[in-house]
């Protein structure tokens, strides 16, 4: 058999890449004040597609324009100005790129300053110091939740519309699926509570609702944690039942991740203390839940988290646990890195802790995601990314174009 390596293509069901490179989605807050992207969103992407990316999905595109997870989001409703995200997808679809769009819903991760009384499936506050922040929820109604469901949907309908070759479910990182999912924030006594089985009943209801509007030929992926990395949290037993839920009703794509914002060292949020030597080594953080998974599904599987070098990289496909890599903040600061990684067997990178000096300064201005941020926006601008950007920069970049929510709380 042919060993499979980043350069390989492809074809599994629905799914078309001309390599293993998928770029996974990162915070962008590249939307205007409408909530449509703007003209830099086309160009990022557009670097990417240069740049060989075999799959691109967006940064969190909202379905729910009263329901945003940060001030500068993107959202896809019935009000949207779909011209923009034609210009988006038309501008990527070069070098047999294929933009996905990311769809979700916050749920209760909804700073305060944006929202005083979010929806989630209960009425349970974000636990950790979060609730200073993020207000408490109300528990979302059957109503409720038949109209986020065709929300979803919608935003599907209209992602391919606009030219995307595929949507992305979030359901990863504590957002209103994942909220669904576990046990701590959803204890509801209705069919969308209680049991595992009901509590994976809303994802399965919007994969469902998606599949139905878009047609049996467009691809339909999901993000998934392995596990919360809570006591109390969505844990990989139920991970895998959930999977292999997704799997049986006709998924496409199962990225795996993990973590929450009440539980973020695995979201590439701060440092991985708690990662083991030998996934170090791998430098895979969900490698071994992929190889579990393996047996358990036939769609196809991404890992992302943690991946520096196009060895592990190669190492991790050919192992056969993992059908494409997911990268993020590494194409951040290297928009060719699929190019380079695929030709170059030693390639690596190093991907930055930012800080201002003050510890205090770095974590108000979420330092670790905002710096990211202002390199993806460098891009957008056709600038290089520069790996020495101060961080100080980054704080005046985010306070220049957030104003006054520049220093509001809007990640655990």
């Amino acid at each position: 058999m042919t060993t499979v390596t980043l350069g390989s293509p492809l074809q599994q069901q629905r799914i078309h890449s001309i390599n293993r490179v998928f770029k996974s989605a990162m915070s962008e807050q590249l939307g205007d004040k409408h909530h449509d992207p703007l003209p830099q969103q086309a160009r990022l992407y557009q670097t990417w597609a240069k740049g060989e990316v075999g799959i691109c999905v967006s940064g969190n595109v909202m379905i729910d324009r009263n329901a945003l997870g940060e001030p500068g989001n993107v959202v896809l409703d019935q009000h949207s100005d779909l011209r923009k995200f034609k210009q988006w997808a038309v501008a990527a679809d070069i070098n047999g790129s294929k933009l996905w769009m990311q769809l979700n819903h916050p749920g209760k991760q909804i700073p305060a300053v944006l929202s005083p009384e979010p929806l989630a499936p209960s009425a349970i506050s974000l636990g950790r110091g979060l609730e200073k922040s993020f207000n408490t929820p109300r528990a979302m109604t059957e109503a409720e939740i038949q109209a986020t469901i065709a929300a979803f949907a919608t935003a599907a309908t209209l992602a391919k519309e606009a030219g995307f070759a595929g949507v992305q479910i979030h359901g990863a990182h504590g957002y209103l699926v994942s909220q669904f999912l576990s046990p701590r924030h959803n204890q509801r006594d209705d069919q969308w509570g209680g049991s595992a089985d009901n509590r994976m009943r809303f994802v399965l209801a919007v994969f469902h609702a998606i599949r139905a509007a878009v047609g049996e030929d467009f691809p339909i992926g999901i993000k998934l944690n392995s596990a919360d990395f809570m006591k109390d949290g969505f844990d990989e037993t139920e991970s895998m039942a959930v999977i292999k839920a997704l799997d049986s009703a006709g998924i496409d794509l199962i990225e795996i991740s993990g973590g929450t914002y009440e539980s973020p060292s695995m979201m590439g949020a701060g440092k991985k203390t708690d990662v083991k030597a030998s996934t170090a080594k791998r430098e895979a953080y969900f490698l071994e839940y992929a190889e579990q998974a393996r047996h358990q599904v036939n769609c196809t599987l991404v890992v992302t988290g943690g991946f520096r070098s196009a060895k592990a990289m190669n190492e991790a496909l050919a192992s056969g646990a993992t059908d494409m890599i997911g990268l993020g903040r590494p194409l951040s600061l290297v928009p060719d890195l699929a190019k380079q990684a695929i030709h170059n067997d030693d390639f690596s990178v190093d991907v930055n802790n930012p800080t201002t000096g003050f510890k205090g300064l770095d974590a108000a201005a979420m330092l670790s995601i905002t710096w990211y941020e202002a390199q993806l926006r460098r891009i957008g601008r056709g600038l290089e990314p520069k790996y020495n950007l101060s961080g100080w920069y980054a704080v005046f970049d985010t306070f220049t174009r957030l104003g006054k929510f520049a220093f509001a709380k809007r990640r655990g």
